[in-house]
């Protein structure tokens, strides 16, 4: 009959000692799991120069938007494209305002296609957007976002940024493993960088427009 009190107690000391270890991971987790993700560029050109596979315009503007630039051999780049689609896109693309726009030149098009229906097999492409335009805008608009990164001959690199409605880079200001501390951009080549912090800060700012709406709404109720 005393086992039964003697379990107790281990279970309560166990619960003690495992509690606030369990809380701290929780927390740590993710840098960015709270409050809101700081603006890092503002006003980002827009890119309303650019058509879709359809011939339908492009904006930033009043969208929540992960850029890229794949360049004119962008099925040599599809691996960026596979592991975004995986770790970002596939969890996202339901929400109404959220959008991929990838920038590339004409040369790339038919490439573009073929990529668009591989995507196709993991997750509607309907907010999915390959936009093409001239090299020139490219480079504008990638050094627009003042990442101190370069962009390649072909147009292309393996970073991509993420831009809110205002069209306001946002990343991290504090991040222990860039050299600044500051994250302008995700290497999407590095699965582990798109699925730990990238994804962590997508869902940061979706959550913030989320939260900012129902406040509108409250407001509006009151």
């Amino acid at each position: 009959m005393e086992q039964q009190p003697q379990k107790a107690k281990f279970f309560v000391l166990a619960v003690l000692f495992l509690l606030p270890i369990t809380v701290y991971l929780f927390f740590a987790s993710g840098v960015n799991n709270f409050g809101k993700l700081p603006v890092i560029t503002e006003h980002i050109t827009e890119i309303s120069a650019f058509k879709d596979l359809q011939g339908n315009p492009v904006q930033l503007e009043d969208r929540i938007t992960v850029l890229g630039f794949f360049g004119e051999d962008v099925l040599e780049n599809k691996a960026y494209s596979f592991n975004l689609a995986h770790k970002i896109y596939k969890k996202n693309h339901q929400f109404e305002e959220f959008q991929f726009v990838i920038l590339l030149p004409e040369s790339a098009r038919n490439q573009a296609l073929l990529l668009k229906n591989k995507i196709e097999e993991i997750a509607p492409t309907t907010a999915w957007r390959f936009a093409f335009g001239e090299p020139k805008e490219i480079e504008r608009v990638f050094y627009s976002l003042n990442s101190g990164l370069v962009l390649k001959e072909n147009g292309a690199s393996p970073y991509v940024f993420i831009i809110d409605k205002e069209r306001n880079l946002r990343g991290r200001d504090d991040d222990d493993d860039a050299s600044n501390g500051i994250i302008y951009g995700f290497d999407s080549s590095i699965i582990a960088e798109i699925n730990n912090k990238m994804s962590d800060d997508v869902k940061v700012l979706l959550a913030e427009y989320r939260d900012a709406r129902k406040d509108k709404s409250t407001r509006k109720k009151s």
